[in-house]
């Protein structure tokens, strides 16, 4: 007589074998989005567009003061609203008196951070929008100087929204500052400084003042479009970061983000090999020089300078857009790595 235990066993197995299978529920797969998904932000014919439309008569090379530098601040301020960057005090634009009598437009959005308010809370990238206008009846489009600036200022804060939709929070909040004033002795970094100082900004986030405390970074971009001075022969894909202080971190963090995500530019850390050249164009002659001179750490980026600048043949067509697309995304790289 079999046992009763042994035969539940062998009819529980049976049942078994006879209920339906169904396949194992899906576990739930949490993708996490890397920053290179954002390369597609950035399109060469954008670029040129951006460029085209600075470079345009209808910005008469962007004088401090004259009808095409409103214009050129007009479209700005519109790419501002579209990234839909907040308005310190209410309002982008910033006016100032420059010499002669002229008035500047410094034109300011930022973009928040999750961080707390406080010193060292807010990074300033900025790039200087007038150029040296029509001169004699000649147009001074001022492409590379500094149209291409601009764009690749526009094009980080588009790759940091981008991000942000995605659900990417970085720390720290970034001041982008289109300066005027470049080519009217640095009025509009000056300018700025003064308003910084005077605690004039207010971030709407907060209603705090941002102050100049508050500032931990200013990163400057200056010429940025042309291949025409390159570091090796041959060699057009390259970009120049100059900087002090916190290099070997600024320099590490450059070095490693041009490396994971396959940017592959030529890299440089001063101005062609030469002390007196690289001291000359990092503290004397761009706006950095500015904050630099009242111990703000800053770091500049540029692709030098070309026999085509400050020239009628600073034209749009003169810029390669493949590497400045791709100067962009090294940038923006760089730059989420310290924020």
């Amino acid at each position: 007589m079999p046992k009763p235990l042994k035969t539940a066993k062998k009819i529980t197995l049976a049942l078994l074998l006879l209920l339906p299978v169904f396949p194992a529920a899906e576990a739930k797969v949490v993708k996490v989005v890397g920053s290179e998904v954002t390369h597609g932000t950035i399109s060469e014919a954008r670029l040129r567009r951006q460029v085209e439309f600075l470079a345009d008569d209808l910005c008469e090379g962007r004088a401090t003061g004259s009808k095409g530098a409103c214009e050129a601040a007009f479209w700005v301020m519109r790419h501002f609203k579209r990234l839909g960057l907040l308005a310190p005090g209410g309002r982008y634009n910033h006016s100032f008196i420059a010499p002669g009598g002229r008035i500047g437009r410094n034109l300011i959005g930022i973009l928040p951070g999750s961080g707390r308010a406080g010193k060292h809370s807010y990074i300033i990238l900025a790039a200087h929008y007038d150029g040296l206008g029509t001169l004699d009846g000649r147009l001074f489009p001022g492409a590379d100087s500094n149209a291409s600036g601009v764009v690749a200022m526009l094009g980080v804060a588009d790759m940091l929204r981008s991000m942000n939709r995605f659900g990417k929070m970085y720390g720290r909040s970034i001041l982008l500052v289109a300066l005027d004033g470049k080519n009217a002795g640095m009025s509009g970094a000056d300018y700025l400084w003064r308003m910084l100082s005077r605690g004039d900004l207010t971030d709407p986030r907060t209603g705090l003042p941002i102050k100049a405390e508050d500032v931990g970074l200013m990163v400057n971009i200056d010429q940025i479009g042309s291949t025409l001075s390159p570091l090796k022969s041959g060699r057009k894909d390259y970009l120049i970061q100059l900087t002090e202080g916190s290099a070997d971190f600024y320099r590490s963090a450059f070095t490693q983000a041009n490396k994971k995500y396959g940017i592959g530019l030529d890299l440089c850390y001063d101005y062609y090999g030469s002390v007196d050249f690289t001291h000359l164009f990092f503290r004397r002659v761009s706006e950095q020089r500015v904050f630099l001179e009242n111990g703000i750490p800053s770091v500049m980026f540029t692709s030098g300078i070309t026999m085509n600048n400050n020239k009628p043949a600073d034209t749009a067509a003169s810029l390669d857009y493949s590497v400045l697309k791709r100067r962009i995304w090294l940038i923006f790289h760089w730059l989420e790595r310290i924020i």
